[in-house]
């Protein structure tokens, strides 16, 4: 039988007891009983601040959970698998109130509260349930989509609370607890160990670097925290690979110190700014390396520069290949992406680039990173990513040497784009009647889109073109 992996995002949160010792799990040799206690003495410092969230959401006003149209994004999955993992009471034909509900963990004696971006997406109502089973309302202060990490409040006094612990201490077969409400089962506990750090690439997040563990993580468990064995919340259970919807041994969570950052900036101001470099970036990988006469396929292409950006400033040109930041090889696209969304704005890096096999070296004074519609949140909003047309792609793909614009390369599902029926290979050659050949002409179409509320999309599928017109606000 053929099976059909799915990443689920179903996020999460997690922090550390505030009695917390600093001493690493990793340090502790006792036998069979002492350990279980271990397991028993983080459970009863961590559930009294372990939250379950309920909330309402109309859908009269709110198409957060629907699709064009009126069409369920999450229908590929099939309606009982959505039920079962967000905890939605289905979507009858007449709109009426949807139910969703996840975890959460206090994080403040006055009543501050994470949990995932996702769990209150659209709420209307926000209600939390403690672990004495009193029932509170709360309000949301700010939620980040980009990490998918959310803060909400509730009235409280000397509420028993989480702290954050240092994800960069924890080390892969390590022990960690997860606790939250799976199938509305309050305060439940699992354990398991770190499989590994630095999951990046799964299309769960727009900024990513998960821990992954074998802990069972089930619906309801987005937002709760994930432990160490001394109490340390070290990361924010966030999402499963499964084939059933259930547990299957893989779970993903957003390490503490990437929540820290996020909680911290919303807290103090309701929103989160990052660092800005303003570039459009490819991998560089064998056939890119080859076309440029590299020695090995390493670093970043720079494939388009925002006008006016802080890399244009700098001099940064098109065509340049990134290989360090700060003295740091770049080991990913992802990574370089998520070093610098986690700097200040004002931040100077330095950047050690390869200009045509010169080797230069730059420093850019970042700027801010904009929510509105930049051409980088334009793309994001209608779920896509592009590059240039090459040689490679063109073959690939069945296009001819003569055929010009940018390859959509991904489509994140449930998106506008995903659900206007765009997929990868796509080949958009104009925007609201714009030529578009390469990917400076993609950003500076989507730069003058941005005060409109639909995008029109020239798009070629091999043989076949045709208008994709997708609205964006």
């Amino acid at each position: 039988m053929k099976f059909r992996t799915l990443f689920i995002a179903a996020l999460f949160v997690t922090f550390s007891m505030q009695a917390a010792p600093a001493a690493k799990s990793s340090s502790c040799e006792c036998g069979p009983q002492q350990f279980s206690k271990a397991f028993t003495k983080v459970a009863k410092q961590a559930s009294p601040a372990v939250v379950f969230i309920k909330v309402e959401i109309n859908p009269a006003d709110n198409d957060n959970f629907g699709g064009q149209n009126g069409q369920n994004p999450y229908a590929p999955f099939n309606d009982e698998f959505l039920q079962r993992f967000f905890g939605f009471q289905g979507k009858p034909s007449t709109p009426q109130p949807q139910i969703g509900q996840g975890s959460g963990f206090i994080v403040s004696a006055d009543g501050y509260i994470m949990t995932n971006a996702h769990v209150v997406k659209g709420a209307d109502k926000i209600e939390v349930t403690l672990n004495d089973g009193e029932v509170k309302t709360a309000t949301l202060i700010g939620a980040d989509p980009h990490t998918d990490i959310a803060i909400i409040k509730m009235d409280a006094k000397d509420s028993p609370y989480l702290k954050l612990g240092d994800s960069e201490t924890l080390e892969v077969g390590e022990w960690v607890i997860a606790i939250g409400s799976p199938f509305q089962l309050q305060a439940s506990v699992t354990v398991g160990v770190v499989s590994a750090k630095g999951r990046q690439g799964l299309n769960i997040s727009d900024l990513e670097d998960f821990i992954q563990t074998d802990a069972a993580i089930n619906p309801g468990n987005s937002g709760g925290p994930l432990l160490d064995l001394n109490g340390n919340v070290i990361g924010i259970n966030t999402a499963i690979v499964s084939r059933s919807g259930g547990y299957m041994g893989i779970g993903f969570a957003i390490p503490s110190n990437m929540a820290q950052n996020v909680m911290d900036q919303i807290i103090k101001k309701g929103s989160v700014t990052r660092g800005f470099l303003g570039v459009s970036l490819q991998p560089v990988d064998k056939e890119i390396a080859a076309g440029f006469n590299l020695a090995k396929a390493e670093g970043v292409l720079i494939s388009g520069i925002e006008k006016g950006s802080p890399a244009d400033k700098a001099g940064l040109q098109q065509g340049d290949i990134i290989l360090e930041y700060n003295n740091k090889p770049i080991k990913s696209l992802q990574s370089f992406r998520y070093d610098i969304s986690l700097m200040n704005p004002e931040s100077k890096v330095n950047l050690k680039v390869n200009r045509n096999g010169k080797i230069m070296n730059f420093t850019v004074t970042l700027g801010t990173a904009a929510e509105g519609n930049s051409p980088a949140v334009i793309s994001q909003k209608l779920g896509i990513e592009v590059e240039n047309l090459n040689a490679e792609l063109s073959r690939q793909l069945g296009y001819t040497t003569g055929d010009e614009g940018v390859v959509i390369t991904k489509v994140k599902p449930g998106s506008p784009a995903a659900m206007a029926g765009m997929r990868p290979g796509f080949l958009i050659q104009a925007i609201n009647h714009k030529k578009i050949v390469n990917t400076s002409d993609y950003e500076a179409a989507l730069n003058e889109a941005s005060q409109n509320k639909r995008v029109l999309l020239l798009v070629r599928n091999g043989k076949m073109t045709r208008f994709y017109s997708i609205r964006i606000d």
